[in-house]
């Protein structure tokens, strides 16, 4: 117990002193909410990972479809790393500083409301954030609970408080540079963390092969197998299907998602765009990867630990507590050391959807709408108040959470990113996306995720990954069917690309010293 709380104790001095050397970055607005656009290549590489893995893919997401499909929910990792870290850095990174620069855009509906001409669109975006980004929030809490109360045997209540007050601290402090800069610390805790992680819980299995063969042996006569033998250590699991949902909702969805696109806006120069896009794909092999490696040997736990006998008697799983019980045999450092990593993974994403949520309500609702003139120094205050209130409500949410953590996550990314992913994207590279195509997919994407929240005729990750794509194929054609945006406009825009360095900017951010 002794190592554990020191442990704390020296994760939580770092974290505080961090946000305390960061608060002279946080004097003005750009400061506060995007670094100054001065991150370099390492820093803007971590700040997306971590923002990206947070409790709810360790202990939630892994829990869950480990136990649900085994071995082949490796595959959601790759996805996450493919897909969410690699080809995200390459289609979105470099022309996603370069416009929003160029229309001073500082979040998502900012940028809603410059590429498209619609203030209305900035306040719609804004709520749409507002109400989904709680939920995750909460969620974030929630996944880390179980692993706490099983290592301290302190009260969930009191674990939520904690890591919320010191998160708002250092984020009221220092802003997105204590964030980032934490987010490093935290990245590196999690890449040893996990791997540290992994080794142990294999070898307490008798290593790699033994651990694989008890998965193969599994009873065939298991529902969700079909009848399958072997089905939990076979390449595309018992429900090939279903794991891909769960690859596009989790891959596909930080497309989409304010709080991971935000971090493009503050890239510093081309170095970083090619550094960040190496670092933060191999971040997510080794985390992503890992987790959910970890999660497909997820049955070889005693079920009764992890579900309980409803009145009816049916049983229900309680996947939140997979990945607690999994680890539970580590020896006290190690599970020191898990639990320093869950708690960097979870408030590197709280500090983030946090400091997103703020600056989209002082920035994109109060400003110019509710407020009409604003200092610097009032937008700074609210922005700080913003930052109080966010983390208060979801705390309030996180102490009686209404699902499955992985069910939150699923909420909210599919409403989020089924609304902004399209227009977002397609708004970077087509001139011809038009405003009525922009409303279709906020009201598909969040329509199609409530009502399904209502109707429960598919899960919310289906849900999800089908609000996403069906944005994809709506946008281009709701946009060759609408009238077109002004022409002049739309130029003026998109002339941001062609801005000479050594090339354009189509190929290349440009250093300081090339252009302002």
């Amino acid at each position: 117990m002794i190592i554990k709380i020191l442990l704390l104790i020296v994760f939580f001095a770092v974290m505080l002193y961090i946000g305390y050397y960061s608060r002279h970055q946080a004097k003005t607005v750009e400061g506060y909410v995007l670094g100054g656009r001065n991150v370099g290549p390492w820093i803007s590489a971590f700040a997306y990972g971590t923002s990206y893995f947070s409790a709810v893919v360790f202990v939630g997401y892994a829990g869950q479809f480990g136990w649900r499909y085994g071995l082949a929910s490796t595959w959601i990792g790759i996805g996450n790393a493919v897909i969410g870290s690699l080809l995200a850095w390459i289609i979105l990174g470099r022309r996603t500083r370069v416009m929003t620069k160029h229309m001073n855009s500082a979040t998502m509906p900012a940028y809603f409301e410059s590429r498209y001409d619609s203030k209305t669109l900035k306040i719609v975006a804004s709520a749409i954030i507002f109400i989904f980004l709680i939920p995750y929030t909460a969620s974030v809490y929630n996944g880390l609970s179980n692993l706490f109360e099983m290592a301290f045997g302190i009260p969930y209540i009191y674990c939520v408080c904690m890591m919320a007050v010191l998160t708002c601290v250092y984020v009221l402090m220092g802003g997105y540079t204590a964030t980032v800069y934490n987010d490093f610390v935290q990245g590196i805790i999690m890449l040893i963390g996990i791997v540290i992680v992994i080794l142990s819980v294999l070898n307490g299995h008798g290593g790699f092969m033994s651990a694989v063969r008890q998965l193969s042996e599994i009873p065939s006569d298991n529902p969700i197998t079909m009848g399958q033998q072997g089905a939990f250590a076979s390449f595309f699991g018992p429900d090939p299907v279903g794991l891909l949902y769960v690859i596009i909702l989790t891959s596909l969805g930080t497309w989409g998602l304010p709080q991971m696109v935000q971090k493009f806006y503050a890239i510093k120069s081309e170095k970083a765009v090619a550094t960040g896009t190496i670092v933060s794909t191999f971040f997510a092999v080794v985390i992503a990867g890992g987790s959910y490696f970890l999660g497909g040997f997820a049955r070889l736990i005693d079920v009764s630990l992890v579900s309980k006998t409803n009145p009816d008697g049916t049983i229900a799983m309680m996947y939140d507590h997979v990945m607690p019980q999994l680890l539970s045999n580590l020896p006290d450092i190690l599970m020191g050391v898990l639990i320093v990593l869950i708690m960097s993974a979870s408030m590197s994403t709280l500090s983030s959807l946090v400091l997103t949520s703020s600056s989209t309500m002082t920035l994109d609702f109060l400003k110019g709408t509710v407020m009409k003139k604003m200092t610097e120094k009032q937008q700074l205050w609210w922005l700080r108040a913003f930052v109080i209130f966010f983390i208060a409500i979801s705390v309030a949410i996180a102490m009686n959470p209404p699902t499955f953590i992985a069910q939150l996550m699923g909420i909210s990314w599919g409403a989020l990113a089924g609304a902004f992913l399209a227009p977002f994207m397609y708004g970077l590279y087509w001139k011809g996306v038009t405003k009525a195509a922009v409303w279709v997919s906020f009201i598909y994407g969040v329509g199609l995720t409530v009502a399904n929240m209502y109707t429960a005729w598919m899960s919310p990750i289906q849900a999800g990954a089908i609000a996403m794509l069906g944005g994809l194929v709506l946008v281009p054609v709701v946009s060759l069917l609408t009238p077109k945006m002004d022409k002049a406009m739309v130029d003026g825009i998109f002339a941001c690309y062609d801005v000479e360095v050594d090339t354009t900017t189509k190929n290349r951010l440009p250093d300081e010293e090339d252009v302002d």
